[in-house]
């Protein structure tokens, strides 16, 4: 669930999700192997106006709508400067209307350059969406020195998951699940709205261009990058790669540790202030930082962190100072950074969260993404932290559909009487089939990227998915279309990191699909204003990097990849 404001997830569909051609076109054949003319890069788009009222049939898109149609499109001068510059370029915005006339429509939107490169890029969401991302964006830890996918010719787009958000929702839109009262709105979100988006914008950029993309890509981060892996497993033919950070793929799994963590800060005494969860990050910096043989503001090894909090244990063991942690507050400390399991059984087949770092170097300086500001209660604080207002979203309007109901008062190991609704909800959320099969067998690649300094989604939950698919698939096949790269130090939003990651991750995949080089040896820029643009490799899963001892400290040069053991 990504906030909105610092930035920029179900059922088999028609398989491939491939459109009928306009009249005026040829035939092609399915989207792996759409051939290039020598006329396609040099064919002259369709004027931006036309598009206005272009009706989006029922037909070309692959799961149940009522149909739709483009409601304005205009031409967008160009702007910005550097690699921030975007030409020109057509949007075009549009409806598709649902099944069910209470739900929502979805809306989204087509950006279409007029210096096109045959392309396509689909943005996903964040939070509970109910916002259009920005189309002239860039892919989450996307690089400060390269063009945007706009700017580069790629045909981008994206859609508002099927509901509206109220714009002035507080502390910010994408935590308004007031749509969880609909089952096709519940459903849109959770994955649905994604096959409706994509195969609406695929007709836009056909009609426009006369031709489909050649190259198909998707890039999200938290719910969004959740979006990114749901593709991959549903429609695996729809695009050739997928790039998916901090993906929030177990989500219904995770709003019930987002639960368990609302019922242990809310208990008295147990929620730490601002100044002791900064004592808190000080503490794990202090004993762990060190562990890769730099001490560097990092904490590389996040495994291998052995930070015990009792250390910052009060004299004796009261709430004294915020100099130190009382016995209720290193109890929820130890919970909240512990796995998280319940007996009973969800649909989703998901038996448990991991937990959080909080212990080994989980940054809190964004407060609102971490615990934050003030205890969880009923009702919700706004300034509480995102994850206990999501639950608190969630059990509202998903799971008891009473908008009066104290989020409080169910209890994530125990829900009693919600069970079977909590269980019906993880079928359509947690989007957690590791067999990637089809996907590979398809040419499709993916790059799964993660900051080990994450508060709103756990580094780990992301390692557990990776790890099903390299036993479902095999180790050896899995590292022929997939990679896990965890990021040290780097958080949520990339917003006051340790680490503020950039990297070029989109030309890294458009050469793996393109042209068959997988990723060697790539590196990572810390872009914060305080990282002076070090580097760092970036290690595939599960190695780490270890400084040599010698060299450079800021430069990736300096360190090497370490693969040891895992510690006991």
């Amino acid at each position: 669930m990504k906030k909105t404001i610092a930035a920029t997830g179900l059922v088999c569909a028609l398989a491939g999700g491939t459109l009928p051609p306009p009249a005026h076109a040829t035939r092609v054949s399915p989207a792996h192997a759409i051939p290039v003319s020598p006329a396609h890069a040099t064919r002259t788009p369709a004027d931006c106006d036309s598009l206005r009222g272009l009706r989006l049939p029922a037909s070309v898109i692959g799961l149940p709508t009522t149909g739709g149609e483009v409601t304005a499109a205009r031409t967008v001068a160009p702007s910005g400067s550097g690699t921030s510059a975007t030409g020109a370029y057509c949007r075009a915005d549009a409806v598709i209307h649902p099944v069910d006339p209470r739900a929502p429509d979805i809306t989204l939107r087509v950006a279409l350059p007029q210096r096109w490169n045959e392309k396509s890029m689909m943005f996903g969401g964040g939070g509970y969406d109910g916002t259009i991302p920005d189309v002239t964006g860039n892919v989450p830890f996307g690089p400060t020195d390269r063009p945007r996918p706009l700017s580069r010719g790629y045909a981008t787009y994206a859609g508002d998951s099927g509901h509206q958000a109220a714009p002035d929702f507080t502390p910010t839109p994408s935590l308004d699940g007031s749509f969880g009262v609909n089952d096709e709105a519940v459903r849109n979100f959770a994955g649905d709205a994604l096959k409706k988006t994509h195969d609406a914008a695929r007709h836009i950029i056909r009609t426009h261009y006369r031709a489909a993309p050649v190259h198909r890509y998707i890039a999200g981060g938290s719910s969004g990058g959740r979006e990114a892996l749901a593709v991959a497993q549903r429609w695996p033919t729809d695009f050739d790669g997928v790039i998916s950070a901090y993906p929030a793929w177990n989500a219904a799994a995770l709003n019930l540790f987002f639960g368990y963590e609302a019922q242990l800060l809310s208990r008295p005494g147990a929620f730490l202030n601002r100044t002791e969860q900064d004592l808190l990050y000080r503490g794990a910096l202090t004993s762990c930082d060190g562990d890769d043989a730099l001490r560097d503001g990092v904490i590389s090894d996040e495994a291998g962190c052995r930070f015990d909090p009792r250390t910052l244990r009060c004299p004796d063991g009261g709430d004294t100072a915020d100099t130190c942690l009382s016995d209720r507050q290193i109890h929820a400390v130890e919970a909240l950074s512990s796995p998280l399991r319940w007996t009973y059984r969800l649909a989703s087949g998901e038996t448990g969260y991991p937990g959080f770092p909080f212990l080994s170097g989980a940054d809190m300086t964004t407060p609102l993404l971490g615990m934050g500001a003030r205890a969880p209660a009923n009702p919700m604080p706004k300034d509480s932290g995102y994850g206990v207002q999501f639950w608190d979203q969630w059990v509202r309007y998903f799971v008891t559909r009473d908008p009066a109901h104290d989020p409080l008062a169910v209890d994530p190991r125990r829900p009693g009487a919600w069970r079977h609704r909590i269980s019906r909800l993880s079928a359509l959320q947690d989007v957690n089939d590791a067999d990637l099969r089809r996907f590979a067998a398809a040419g499709g690649k993916l790059l799964l990227l993660h900051g080990t300094a994450d508060e709103l989604v756990s580094h780990r939950s992301t390692v557990e998915y990776f790890r099903r698919v390299q036993r479902r698939v095999g180790p050896h096949a899995t590292a022929a279309f997939a990679r896990l790269y965890l990021v040290p130090g780097a958080n949520h939003v990339n917003v006051d990191a340790a680490f503020a990651a950039s990297y070029d991750s989109l030309t890294a995949l458009e050469s793996w699909t393109e042209e068959g080089r997988a990723p060697a040896r790539p590196v990572v820029t810390d872009a914060g204003p305080a990282g002076g643009a070090r580097t760092r490799p970036l290690c595939a899963f599960p190695a780490w990097p270890k400084y040599r001892g010698h060299g450079d400290p800021a430069a990736a040069r300096s360190f090497t990849c370490h693969n040891a053991p895992p510690r006991p």
